[in-house]
């Protein structure tokens, strides 16, 4: 086990399977793991459409964060969908990937949020933030996510200062809490 203070448990390391990195192995990384293998073995991406750990860093009343988008689905060279994992309940992911998916692209809002615990799934819409459809089976296939792009305007975020509210959403839900009560840093990050 490696020896970074963490409220996860650290079983060493694995192989990421879409890139081929090598990562930290934890029980949330197993769950993305698991679900990359899906999206490629049983949705029909190819892993080249597929991008781990795509960050957004915001620094909001002296709070710095680096949120983490677990994956990005790209199609055609446009990104179409954000995927973002936790455990628990779907509901409180859905604000801060509705958020991650507004604002990771600067020329338009991702057209579709998925977020998932690993074991349920929910589809969005990234514009209203409505719900599209539930369950794991709720995560198109690549043959539906081309049908639905025929029909998509990649729209830029309203103007105004909704990207700076999303970044603060963003900034709010994704703040790690020691239980302690500081921040959970990694020895030897920028943030620790």
């Amino acid at each position: 086990m490696a020896d970074i203070p963490s409220h996860h448990f650290i079983y060493g390391t694995l192989r990421d399977y879409s890139t081929g990195e090598v990562i930290i192995d934890t029980d949330d990384e197993r769950y993305r793991q698991k679900l990359a293998r899906l999206l490629v073995g049983e949705k029909g991406y190819d892993k080249s459409e597929l991008q781990p750990r795509l960050k957004i860093e915001t620094l909001f009343a002296k709070s710095f964060v680096v949120s983490t988008i677990d994956l990005v689905l790209s199609v055609q060279g446009k990104r179409l969908l954000v995927i973002r994992y936790g455990p628990g309940s779907l509901v409180t992911r859905e604000r801060p990937a509705l958020a991650a998916a507004r604002v990771l692209e600067s020329e338009y809002v991702i057209p579709f949020t998925i977020v998932t615990n690993g074991e349920d799934a929910e589809l969005l819409d990234s514009h209203s933030g409505k719900v599209l459809a539930y369950g794991i089976d709720a995560i198109p296939t690549r043959t539906q996510a081309l049908a639905m792009m025929q029909d998509l305007d990649f729209l830029p975020l309203a103007a105004g200062s909704q990207r700076q509210m999303e970044l603060r959403i963003l900034n709010a839900y994704d703040k790690e809490v020691c239980c302690v009560g500081g921040p959970c840093a990694l020895p030897h990050a920028p943030e620790g």
